[in-house]
């Protein structure tokens, strides 16, 4: 009995995660955030689609788009500027990736500024007004990059303008 009790406790986070994750799919990025949830940006591993979500970690609150075809891809745009150099050159990156839904803007973020060896991830909502809400997310639990889209040539790049 306590051979399935310990079999039961370890297939768990499997399962939890599965919510998260379907068989035919791998995680572009993802992270938990700092209020306990989880965000989950995934792709179909033959490109059919790419999708957001987010949730408590045994529950999906929001999936976007909720059709999972190829013009998924179309709903949403990334843009990063990368500046080498390092402290004494005010060396960055950041990593942006942006959707609408039902009217509020969702805005992905990764960055990391060189000179303070700053890191930081999450998520910056915006309602219909302007104002922001931000979901800061736990860095060290990242998985994936949101840097291997703009190699996909699959989702619009937009001009950073810096």
């Amino acid at each position: 009995m306590k051979k399935y009790l310990i079999l039961f406790s370890l297939a768990l986070p499997l399962s939890v995660w599965a919510q998260y994750l379907l068989p035919n799919e791998e995680i572009l990025y993802s992270f938990e955030t700092k209020t306990g949830k989880k965000m989950a940006l995934v792709k179909d591993k033959e490109n059919e689609y790419i999708q957001y979500r987010f949730g408590s970690k045994d529950h999906v609150e929001m999936e976007f788009p909720a059709e999972k075809t190829k013009d998924s891809w179309k709903k949403f745009k990334y843009r990063s500027y990368m500046r080498g150099g390092g402290k004494q050159n005010a060396g960055m990156e950041l990593n942006y990736l942006t959707f609408t839904n039902k009217g509020y803007q969702y805005q992905l973020f990764r960055t990391y500024y060189a000179e303070d060896n700053s890191y930081s991830t999450g998520i910056t909502v915006t309602n219909t007004k302007g104002k922001e809400t931000d979901i800061n997310g736990i860095y060290k639990t990242i998985k994936g990059c949101m840097c291997h889209l703009e190699e996909s040539g699959l989702i619009e790049k937009e001009d950073t303008g810096l």
